[in-house]
């Protein structure tokens, strides 16, 4: 993968190759799983990188409508695989306003990291939710439940057990979860 960044938008390329018949539509739409390379993409389900194959390009878009932000352009080139989004306006001003010494008043990326406090928070009310109710439950099937990654469940539970909220008692196989006050 390799990632550009330019003044007015940000470019992403991967080397791709569609399934036979495909075209640029076809990943735009819900669509079937064909991984060019099964055995890579379920070594990266495994380790929490992907929480379900051929959702990646549906997953961008629906974050790109729910911060209202534009969506990327999708081409391919070749067996190239662009996506480019567009900065905001309100990201140019906040840039263009630090490269002139002032300090702007709001700036891009604090709207992410409010996001991503909040999604970690409700990820680890849901997770405590989930385990009081089935304390046999993976973290695996908590993902899937919440709709969150393996990975984010796997740090959230991580965090609550740190903090004394969550333990696991038992083997690895065959154990619990225990929610603690």
């Amino acid at each position: 993968m390799q990632i550009r960044v330019y003044d007015n938008r940000l470019s992403m390329w991967n080397p791709a190759v569609l399934p036979e018949g495909w075209v640029v539509d076809d990943l735009l739409r819900e669509h079937a799983s064909l991984p060019y390379n099964p055995n890579i993409a379920n070594a990266f389900f495994r380790a929490g990188e992907i929480e379900a194959w051929g959702r990646g390009i549906q997953r961008i878009l629906q974050a790109c409508r729910e911060e209202k932000v534009p969506e990327p352009q999708v081409r391919l080139s070749g067996h190239e695989l662009w996506l480019e989004f567009a900065f905001s306006a309100g990201y140019l001003r906040a840039v263009s306003s630090r490269t002139a010494g002032e300090r702007p008043t709001e700036v891009a990326g604090e709207a992410s990291v409010k996001t991503s406090v909040k999604a970690s928070v409700k990820t680890a009310d849901a997770l405590l939710e989930l385990l009081r109710k089935n304390p046999q439950m993976t973290l695996a099937e908590v993902a899937a439940a919440v709709g969150r990654s393996v990975r984010a469940v796997e740090m959230a539970s991580s965090k609550l057990v740190k903090a004394g909220r969550l333990r696991f008692v038992g083997p690895q196989k065959g154990g619990h979860w225990e929610v603690l006050p």
